[in-house]
């Protein structure tokens, strides 16, 4: 082909095609350099030759693969003359290979409209290795079919030359605010919170004042065409991504070389205002730190007693109280989590091997970490089992057969002060208390050891939980009561009625008074409780607007983590009940959407996560900021998991374990570990699907 006197040629499927599929890489080979364009979006590529092309690659300037059968994006093969890439309509496509793009390094234009991308930290981290990226579309304008700014959006576009001005004052300030102006308009809003549409907002120009904060008027002017622009832009086949609150800031404010995303031009306005959004609900990194350290620098740092915040040298140096352990701690933990966008997830090694007659897998529904041994892991099973292994290493320590039958175990917990003994309860009503001192690790040995102290049933019980001196314990349930349990004596001490007007699925004592517990309710309430007043009236009511799943107590007792249904949740002052701070996190609008939230790394973060969707958001527990976005799939089948429960690691900073099931092409249930400090070896493995109907409401 190069002898032929031909500048470009394009390969351009068209219906009915009569081209075999296996001659395509073939005719591509031999084009080679004068190869300008391929579309190949009418043809049913078989998976080989997606392979084939992947690894490869092509020397095309333009590839447009549209409704091709791409699961996860992991292209290897040189495309270095590639400049445009379109993917739409790839509707298997879930997940971006961390290095899938490094291959292809002069990209300007990338779209993917209705795939199954969603998560906007992964996404956005391998993008960002793209330098010359110019254009990005994971929807497209309805009067537009193909890549490029709208028509529409470019006529109405002002000029915005003197947008620097107006935003100077706050760019570079240590927490970033809206001017007046923009507050009053409320412009945080203009995220595409619950729909990628973008309508709806002219009504906010109204508020608009003749302030002085408008240099000559010229400000406001762009505000009013800029939001013009706005409501007429008309969503078209959206990805899920878009759907993600504040979607568009986030990606202007992450990929800062975009000049076009979605079809709408970026200006200077829409730049200051994503950076604002983003400082306003995300972090960038743990513990407020602002940019990016390598872990080599700050282990220097600390090894030669200094921050890297240099003193003027004609004072003498100060020791800074500050720039202690923890400190450097926390430095680490944020250099380390910078930089692994795609954290280590895999399951618990040891149910693999917990095997009963007819081989079936032991299926966990509860868990609990030990609260002195770091390795060690309690989880109760759907069949009634109650089994303590060690996470590190997959061992089994201890196997307890069926404590009630072949019903649920969903109360855990341990005991502080003698961690080696554990209550557990069942959904038939049995609660034991278990010492692993004497019993046996193995499954056979195990069947006949009856060495557990039982207390009287709590029909329908749903969770048990013992106070900080290791003498009581409470049990609540699918009723409007509570049972008062005493260790040693192995008796119920009383059972309190009729505390909420409907079922309490928690109740939990506070980590250091013996006296007080909280409970929660399907009514909408949660009451603090004390025992030295006989609990007849609550200390306080608080109320969320929905049916309330959990509450527990922050490591300090200082506050209490409510989660209600469909992903309602707040942090509320322990003394008081007052509201200390509400989270942003979208809802599904599925009253059986069950949301289960806990504390990681004591009280500084929080962990969220609900039985219909395969997402755990982790949280700022002081500023509400979204840290990251953790997806759950199965690691054998790659098929998304549902998060049913979940704990921060009480010895480890952002580490946690997830109960997860999936459903399809079988149940499964399976206890997965998460560390955000480690990137896992094979990202590839891990892409994110799309969620599959579940919902279990019972226990914490």
């Amino acid at each position: 082909m190069d002898s032929f006197d031909i500048e470009a040629v394009d390969i351009l499927s068209k219906r009915p095609c009569f081209l075999k599929e296996e001659y395509i890489m073939s005719l591509m080979h031999a084009i080679d350099q004068k190869l300008r364009v391929v579309d190949l979006s009418n043809i049913t590529l078989r998976n080989d030759i997606l392979l084939d092309l992947c690894q490869v690659g092509s020397s095309c300037h333009v590839l447009i693969l549209r409704a091709t059968n791409i699961r996860k994006l992991n292209m290897f093969g040189r495309f270095m003359h590639l400049n445009t890439l379109s993917l739409d309509f790839c509707s298997s496509l879930a997940s971006l290979h961390e290095d899938c793009f490094s291959c292809m390094p002069y990209l300007m234009c990338l779209s993917m409209c209705e795939t199954r991308i969603v998560n906007l930290w992964t996404t956005t981290a391998a993008i960002s290795k793209l330098p010359y990226l110019m254009e990005l579309r994971f929807q497209m304008c309805l009067c537009c079919k193909d890549t490029g700014p709208c028509r529409a959006s470019l006529d109405d576009r002002v000029k915005d030359n003197e947008d620097q001005i107006v935003c100077k004052k706050f760019r570079d300030a240590d927490e970033v605010e809206l001017p007046k102006y923009l507050r009053k308009m409320n412009l945080m809003e203009l995220s595409s919170c619950l729909s990628p549409n973008l309508n709806g907002h002219a009504e906010m120009l109204d508020e608009v004042n003749d302030s002085n904060e408008f240099p000559g008027g010229a400000h406001k002017q762009d505000l009013m065409d800029a939001n013009v622009k706005l409501k007429k832009y008309i969503s078209h086949h959206p990805s899920p991504i878009c759907f993600e609150k504040h979607y568009r800031e986030y990606m202007i404010a992450s990929l800062p070389q975009l000049e076009v995303l979605d079809n709408l031009p970026i200006g200077r306005l829409d730049r200051e205002i994503a950076k604002s959004v983003f400082a306003r609900y995300f972090e960038h990194l743990p513990y407020k730190r602002k940019h990016k350290e390598s872990v080599v620098s700050l282990l220097q740092k600390r090894e030669m007693g200094t921050s890297g915040n240099y003193q003027n040298s004609s004072k003498p140096k100060q020791p800074n109280i500050h720039r202690t352990q923890h400190f450097f701690s926390r430095s680490l933990s944020a250099a380390k989590l910078g930089s692994s966008a795609w954290p280590l997830l895999h399951p618990v090694s040891s149910f693999s091997h917990i095997y009963k007659e007819g081989n079936q897998r032991a299926r966990p529904r509860q868990f609990e970490y030990n609260p002195s041994n770091p390795s060690l892991m309690a989880f109760g099973t759907l069949d009634g089992e109650v089994i303590v292994i060690n996470h590190e290493n997959g061992n089994v320590a201890c196997y307890i057969p069926s404590i009630g039958g072949t019903n649920s175990v969903l109360g855990l917990c341990w005991l502080k002060k003698y961690p080696s003994k554990l209550v557990a309860g069942s959904d038939s009503g049995c609660v034991r208390l278990f010492d692993l001192n004497h019993i046996p690790p193995k499954v056979a040995d195990a069947c006949g050891n009856s060495s557990a102290a039982t207390y009287y049933n709590f029909e329908q019980l749903t969770s048990v939980h013992v106070n900080s001196t290791d003498d009581q314990f409470l049990a609540s349930g699918y009723s409007k009561n509570v049972a008062l349990y005493d260790i040693n004596t192995e008796k119920p001490l009383q059972l309190f009625t009729d505390m909420h007007r409907e079922p309490i699925n928690v109740a939990k004592f506070s980590h250091h008074s013996p006296f007080m517990f909280a409970t929660s309710s399907f009514d909408h309430d949660v009451k603090m409780w004390d025992l030295r007043q006989k609990p007849v009236q609550p200390c306080y009511t608080a109320s969320s607007s929905r049916g309330n799943v959990m509450v527990c107590f922050s490591p300090d007792d200082l506050y209490l983590l409510v989660s209600a249904v469909d992903n309602e949740v707040k942090q509320l002052l322990a003394v008081d009940g007052r509201l200390h701070m509400e989270f942003d996190i979208t809802s599904t609008g599925s009253a059986y959407n069950y949301t289960r939230s806990y504390y990681m790394n004591g009280r500084d973060y929080i962990i969220s996560g609900s039985c219909d969707e395969h997402v755990v958001r982790i949280c700022c527990a002081q500023t509400g900021r979204r840290l990251r976005d953790v997806y759950v799939e199965d690691s054998d089948s790659g098929k998304s998991m549902f998060v049913q429960s979940l704990r921060g690691d009480p010895f480890r900073d952002f580490h946690m374990s997830v109960l997860a099931v999936s459903l399809r092409p079988s149940s499964k249930w399976e206890i997965i570990k998460v560390n955000l400090l480690s990137s896992s070896p094979r990202a590839e493995k891990y892409s994110y699907g799309q969620p599959i109907c579940s919902s279990h409401s019972l226990g914490g």
